[in-house]
């Protein structure tokens, strides 16, 4: 069998060194100089050729990430390897996957682009922020889902009085995943925007009194939706209010809020690292899931029989 090859990016070496413990195949060698002007250029000090090889990497602010693991699969395709893999726990610039005001990018397709272009032959990733970003690729996308994981963790406790939500009605979908598979209730939080990262008014579908409400979102940026929901769901009879998000973006004032916010608790994935410590937030790993995925693809076997948690 061919044999694999695992390397990190500078930034996710802390999933990296999780995911090849689990996996039972050490981290490859490479290093990053930086030059005196900031450039960046990796160096693989091993040989790569024919192999299937992995690039792990998520891709959050700042942009320097990307950059890096665009150089990284340019460097292993130029050695001949066999096979290139980028792994991408957290892809970055997936909400920007449209056209929703004259003349803006549409970043997700390009982010595509430069991976393909750059060598990559299949891309794996976490909970895209829409589905269809999927369709971006001209490669394969393994799609991995939280709910491998989540689930698993909400069977070990009692949910008779849960109820699930979703803070808009962009992610009913995914809340519904855990509704159904729970046989629980959903509710909604509709929301309006005026500008980007910033809630003008939210109205609850549904009826919250007295029970112990769920809010499923795949990520959270600066909180102020999930703090505004949390909020009004208390309002409306609520008992407690926890989230799941599966990125933990976190940014600005976002740990603050959640700190003084109605949630009891925030669950999320180690796809970014957490900035800084949160009593109310609770860190659940991906590095098994990430590693049986690189370990079927590497053997030609389902992905999607990992996509719900077993």
């Amino acid at each position: 069998m061919v044999e694999v090859k695992l390397f990190s990016g500078t930034t996710s070496a802390y999933l990296s060194k999780s995911i090849a413990d689990h996996y039972g195949h050490p981290l490859g060698d490479i290093n990053v100089h930086r030059f005196s002007d900031g450039e960046m250029q990796p160096v693989i000090n091993e040989s790569v050729r024919g192999a299937y090889v992995f690039f792990i990497q998520s891709t959050y602010p700042p942009t320097e990430n990307l950059m890096e693991l665009l150089l990284m699969v340019d460097a292993a395709k130029r050695a001949s390897a066999g096979y290139i893999t980028a792994v991408i726990p957290y892809f970055g610039y997936a909400r920007q996957d449209r056209k929703d005001k004259p003349r803006v990018p549409i970043s997700a397709k390009l982010i595509a682009n430069l991976l393909h272009t750059a060598g990559a032959n299949r891309i794996m990733t976490m909970d895209l922020h829409a589905d269809q970003i999927q369709g971006f690729f001209d490669i394969p996308v393994d799609h991995l889902k939280s709910e491998a994981i989540y689930i698993p963790y909400f069977q070990q406790q009692d949910l008779s009085n849960t109820i699930f939500a979703s803070p808009d009605v962009g992610g009913v979908k995914r809340a519904r995943t855990y509704a159904k598979h729970f046989r629980r209730p959903l509710v909604i939080c509709d929301k309006y925007r005026k500008q980007a990262n910033e809630v003008s008014e939210m109205t609850v579908i549904g009826d919250v009194e007295g029970a112990d409400v769920i809010l499923v979102d795949d990520l959270v940026d600066t909180a102020g939706t999930l703090c505004r929901a949390a909020a009004i769901l208390v309002e409306k009879g609520a008992r407690s209010v926890r989230a799941m998000c599966t990125h933990p973006v976190l940014s600005g004032q976002a740990y603050e809020k959640i700190e003084n916010s109605h949630l009891e608790e925030l669950l999320v994935c180690d796809t970014i690292p957490l900035k800084q410590d949160s009593e109310k937030i609770k860190v659940l790993s991906t590095a098994k899931l990430f590693s049986r995925a690189i370990r079927n693809t590497h053997e030609h076997r389902s992905i999607s029989a990992l996509f719900v948690g077993d």
